[in-house]
């Protein structure tokens, strides 16, 4: 299994979201939240694609890389699960490191919020990161679906409509 950010930021947020994720039950097409989340992304730094580049290593896709100076720069609307997009920026330090590029930080921006919050790698993410893949290997691969979780960010995720009319196990 080919693990991505995206699932280690559902992973952090809702189990149940990972494993529809990653079995291709896909809301996010149809999200304003996750379209607003893209163009967020595409015009508060519009200069940036001239300068970093936009990369893809191993499955992963950081929004910008700065390779002078060892830098990926990762873009959110909100912090509002700032928890998991921290780990979701050391996964991909993570991935980085793992094919030979040693000593990357990382910055979380949030445009909106006018925050900046630099990332870095230790020895213990390094062993969460490897437990947590493991983690997510055994849920993506069950074959029930986790139960619901109710919780307060669920009205703002893309497959809210679709988990609270199907309260069903799936």
């Amino acid at each position: 299994m080919n693990i991505t950010g995206t699932h280690l930021n559902y992973y952090q947020v809702c189990k149940r979201k990972l494993w529809l994720f990653a079995n291709q039950i896909n809301m996010e097409h149809t999200s304003d939240l996750v379209y607003e989340g893209k163009l967020i992304h595409e015009e508060s730094y519009p200069q940036r694609s001239s300068k970093y580049e936009e990369v893809e290593l191993n499955g992963i896709k950081v929004d910008f890389y700065d390779p002078r100076n060892k830098v990926i720069h990762e873009i959110k609307k909100s912090n509002k699960v700032e928890r998991a997009h921290e780990l979701q920026l050391k996964y991909y330090l993570c991935v980085f490191e793992r094919n030979g590029i040693v000593g990357v930080t990382g910055i979380l921006e949030y445009p909106i919020l006018r925050k900046r919050d630099t990332v870095v790698l230790s020895e213990v993410d390094r062993e969460t990161i490897k437990t947590i893949e493991e983690e997510i290997v055994q849920i993506v691969e069950n074959e029930n679906c986790p139960p619901l979780a109710k919780k307060n960010i669920c009205r703002n995720c893309s497959y809210y409509e679709f988990c609270y009319s199907t309260e069903e196990e799936i």
